[in-house]
């Protein structure tokens, strides 16, 4: 029996569902594929937003190249050491007052994407740039079921003043579709899982939901017909791929019916929990990293942010022994209990990113794994929260990009280098041509070697 040739667009259809294939090699087929047996990956890239910064001390690592020393804070960067490069001296600009005044952290935000400096107003007149994620999804156009996919923890609001005098708006989005549009971040994992999986009615999505749980019908249920008659056409190693894909959709299915029984969680105070919210925070970040990664592993899009929390944000982290709010022992003082807690927060930080990571890296894909065809950004728009600085910011690359980039690595770039130059190369291996994004000033060098 000859191989299938099956199209990466195909999809599993059942009632009210439709589940998109991960990359199989019964894709390939041009003859550059053929020559290797593996369809050509897609390059994806994906933003993680962390508020108030970090304790520098603790973050930056000592010496540079490949033998450079992890910090106390990046320690849980040694199980994926060489798939990451740590980036020292970093700088956004735009994130700085410049005649404006107070409101760092909403300006740390509005520019951590955009690398443009945000109007002060708390009005409808918001203004600030297109953001990077945007600006590749409106020039890629639309090669998957989502232009783009945004994700948080907290609820945001784009009116009112949050930070001295700017929106709402700032605080609450990192993903602008224009200088005055904030793309909305989904907050609810259960409304995630039904956007990638469910129908592309609402409504209709809506109802088959509800007759699953009426049923106790998983989304595999539905397409199990379709997906025996597609199996029987394939080779052992695409069938085990899809078995794998198949058991992450189940487990993320259970976990998600586990935490729709659960309580209230550590909340941040003043914010209401949805229905549906974990009670865990960090079950909470995991759940949206793993369907960020079957996103990117069905190819329902190439392009992703996740805000870990809102800036400014005061939550607390008591899982971890951290009882105060976020934000207010940012203003540590040098108080060292605060210190020590701030550090504990950054870390736990760096944990959630390297479960990202390692989920992206245990996927097969091609000759490698769906991390090496991926880039994925980590950090925050201010340096020192204390300090409120915007330079020298705690950024960290994962990924290859395809092979555009050669990981674990630390780099020190000169002082004031804009992280809007990173963009571009970022742009450049999303196959998106740009002489200059916001205060840019030329790609970075060094990424590949």
């Amino acid at each position: 029996m000859s191989k299938p040739n099956l199209s990466r667009r195909t999809i599993l259809r059942g009632l009210g569902t439709a589940m998109a294939l991960p990359m199989l090699d019964a894709m390939g087929t041009t003859s550059a594929v053929a020559a290797s047996g593996t369809a050509a990956a897609p390059k994806r890239m994906a933003f993680c937003f962390v508020p108030n910064g970090c304790i520098g001390k603790a973050w930056h690592p000592q010496g540079q190249g490949r033998d450079y020393k992890l910090s106390p804070t990046l320690e849980p960067l040694a199980a994926v050491r060489n798939d990451v490069l740590v980036l020292g001296n970093l700088t956004h600009d735009k994130a700085r007052a410049n005649g404006d005044g107070a409101g760092d952290h909403a300006r740390c935000s509005a520019a951590f994407l955009t690398a443009s400096q945000p109007k002060k107003t708390s009005g409808r007149d918001i203004n600030v740039g297109i953001s990077v994620d945007q600006l590749a999804a409106n020039k890629l156009g639309m090669p998957t079921k989502f232009r783009s996919l945004e994700l948080g923890t907290d609820p945001g609001r784009n009116v009112g003043n949050c930070d001295s005098g700017y929106s709402c708006a700032y605080s609450s989005n990192i993903s602008w579709a224009s200088p005055n549009t904030p793309v909305a971040k989904e907050i609810n994992p259960r409304l995630v899982f039904e956007r990638l999986f469910g129908n592309d009615d609402d409504r209709r999505a809506a109802r088959e939901k509800a007759k699953r749980d009426l049923y106790k019908k998983s989304v595999l249920d539905l397409v199990r017909d379709d997906a025996k008659r597609l199996g029987a056409e394939l080779g052992a190693a695409d069938q085990r791929k899809i078995d794998e894909y198949f058991n992450s959709i189940r487990e993320i299915e259970l976990r998600l019916a586990r935490t729709e029984k659960q309580g209230e969680s550590d909340w941040e105070p003043n914010y209401k929990k949805p229905d549906g919210i974990p009670r865990d925070f960090k079950e909470h970040l995991h759940l949206m990293a793993d369907m960020m990664t079957l996103a990117f592993q069905g190819d329902l899009t190439r392009i992703s942010t996740f805000m870990y929390a809102r800036a400014g944000s005061n939550r607390p982290y008591r899982a971890i022994g951290v009882n105060q709010g976020h934000h207010s022992i940012s203003h540590h003082n040098n108080d060292q209990k605060k210190v020590k807690d701030l550090m504990a927060i950054d870390k736990f930080h760096v944990e959630q990113f390297v479960y990202f990571v390692q989920k992206l890296k245990s996927i097969p894909e091609g000759d490698g794994t769906l991390l090496d065809n991926c880039m994925v950004l980590h950090g925050s728009g201010i340096g020192e929260g204390y300090r409120h600085h915007h330079h020298d910011l705690p950024i960290i690359l994962a990924g290859k990009g395809g092979g555009a980039i050669t990981p674990g690595r630390h780099i020190r770039y000169d002082r004031e280098t804009p992280l809007a130059n990173l963009f571009l190369n970022m742009l450049d291996v999303m196959g998106v041509k740009e002489e200059r994004f916001g205060d840019s000033t030329g790609k970075l060098s060094g990424l590949k070697v």
